[in-house]
């Protein structure tokens, strides 16, 4: 093999070691940035359900509030007629 063959083909490896190496770099943050992105979904689904948890006693009482309300102007109604 001749020099200048043997040359390029010593830098076409270093080449593909470089691009290879670079390869599995991206692969490795594409895994990383799907798990993180996967965590933050669960977060926030868990924080809505967590909202609601705790906010749940406090919409049944003004749904009821309005209920009674809305049967006292019902009653009213009634009266007049």
């Amino acid at each position: 093999m001749d020099p200048e063959s043997k040359k390029l083909l010593t830098d076409t490896l270093a080449l593909t070691q470089e691009n290879n190496s670079m390869l599995h770099d991206m692969k490795r943050t594409m895994r990383w940035q799907r798990i993180m992105s996967f965590v933050y979904w669960i977060f926030i689904v868990g924080s809505a359900v967590g909202a609601y948890y705790l906010i749940q006693p406090y919409v049944d009482s003004l749904m009821s509030a309005y209920g009674s309300a809305s049967e006292a102007l019902k009653s009213l109604k009634n009266i007049g007629q």
